[in-house]
């Protein structure tokens, strides 16, 4: 006999507004070894922080320092306009 087992599904937190989510609906976001910051496409390794799919909390984590302080690096603003961007596409999903 097989038990039932529901395999619970890894959850994090969106940097700008705060909810917790499952990690698959979120962006994830890391800092590499060279200090440089860029969308992760799948397993890389470095700090790491997650932002909702939405338009409005990609604006709200780049505008103070929240996502600096996550991902504890300061951005340059070139990185800045670059997330800034991929945050209004992925928004207009």
């Amino acid at each position: 006999m097989k038990k039932n087992i529901s395999k619970r599904l890894p959850q994090r937190t969106c940097v700008a507004c705060r909810q917790v989510r499952e990690k698959k609906q979120l962006v994830r976001l890391v800092r590499n070894a060279d200090g440089s910051v860029q969308v992760s496409s799948g397993r890389e390794d470095g700090r790491g922080a997650y932002i909702c799919r939405q338009a409005s909390c990609w604006q709200e984590g780049l505008k103070g320092d929240r996502l600096e302080r996550a991902l504890k690096t300061k951005l340059s603003q070139d990185t800045r306009e670059r997330l800034r961007e991929y945050g209004s596409e992925i928004g207009q999903e």
